[in-house]
């Protein structure tokens, strides 16, 4: 593990617990439907489908689509996230699998999964083109690729010049956020390549560039999952392809 990804790391850990309780509400709101909304209408109907959940933090994907039946490996660098993660779906009563994995060099074999998923993962990414390369890599042909992030950068920079914060308790997804954590929280994101592009004209120009011709991308998608929580200065974005 190189510095980058135990800062990562390190912030995660500590926000695990936290980060837990915002998703375990989750499955329990009508958010749920409303994502569910947006992901089963890009995938297949009626088929049981191999999923790797990439970055799957305390499992909130990997316990929705488990519940639907699905065959889903959630794969986190941070050990705290996958213990909150296999809680979660212990209580779910939901069989999916978790294990600690770099979403940059993925353990698993060509074409091992139907559908890749991840959320709010490449922008921490030291090597974001490499993921998706190794997330294309373990796609069989004819797979789904989803992608939903933001570019939070441009909320760090904004806040950072008007001299704001973010409420612990008045901001999606920022439960128990303390004034150091929100410097570390920036202080990760801008050190990131993913902060100085243009988001998601990037993605999709790293997609085409590693032979993906059906792909695009979707900037109303967090307002219609999230509404009001989505932030107003980095909205979230869905980044979709089909390996070809």
């Amino acid at each position: 593990m190189n510095k980058t990804d135990g800062k990562v790391v390190g912030y995660w850990t500590e926000r695990a617990h936290d980060f837990a309780s915002v998703r375990r509400s989750e499955l329990s709101d009508a958010l749920s439907e409303r994502w569910l909304c947006e992901i089963e209408k890009r995938l297949p109907e009626g088929k049981r489908l191999r999923v790797l959940d990439v970055g799957t933090g305390t499992g909130y994907f990997a316990v929705l689509l488990s519940r639907l039946g699905h065959e889903v490996t959630g794969i986190d660098l941070t050990p705290a996230m996958l213990t909150e993660a296999e809680r979660l779906a212990a209580d779910y009563g939901v069989t999916a699998r978790f294990e600690t994995g770099d979403a940059q060099e993925l353990s698993f074999a060509d074409g091992s999964f139907d559908f890749v998923i991840s959320r709010n993962l490449t922008w921490t990414l030291p090597d974001p083109k490499k993921a998706y390369g190794e997330w294309l890599r373990v796609l069989r042909p004819g797979g789904v690729l989803l992608n939903f992030d933001a570019s939070y950068a441009d909320n760090v920079r904004n806040n950072q010049s008007s001299g704001a914060h973010l409420p612990a308790d008045g901001v999606y997804g920022h439960v128990g956020m303390t004034d150091r954590l929100e410097r570390e929280n920036a202080e990760i994101t801008l050190m990131m390549p993913l902060s100085l592009q243009e988001r998601p004209s990037w993605d999709i120009g790293c997609l085409t560039s590693l032979g993906v011709c059906d792909c695009g991308f979707d900037r109303a998608v967090g307002r219609r999952i999230l509404g009001d929580r989505d932030l107003a200065d980095a909205p979230m974005f869905l980044v979709w392809g089909i390996k070809s």
